[in-house]
């Protein structure tokens, strides 16, 4: 299984704008290479746009499902991945 883990302050502010696009298209990018994105942090302190309850409702969305994780830290990401080898 891959993972690619990235901390929630290497991403551009226009990844949490929504209306952007820029999060979707990364996304679906993840999903179509087979590939799990978990994205580590806080993601309040990392932008206004964070905060917003579209976005709050697309990692909820997001976190529901199999491929993109919004995680508060390292420790959690393990916890997510514990049991899913065979996924």
């Amino acid at each position: 299984m891959s993972v690619i883990a990235v901390p929630v302050a290497r991403l551009d502010p226009a990844f949490f704008d929504l209306s952007s696009g820029f999060a979707g298209e990364i996304t679906q990018k993840v999903v179509n290479y087979g590939l799990k994105l978990a994205i580590i942090g806080d993601f309040g302190a990392a932008d206004a746009d964070a905060t917003s309850q579209p976005f709050a409702d697309y990692v909820w969305e997001t976190n529901r499902g199999d491929h993109i994780w919004f995680l508060d830290d390292e420790a959690a990401l393990a916890e997510k991945l514990a049991g899913r080898s065979g996924r």
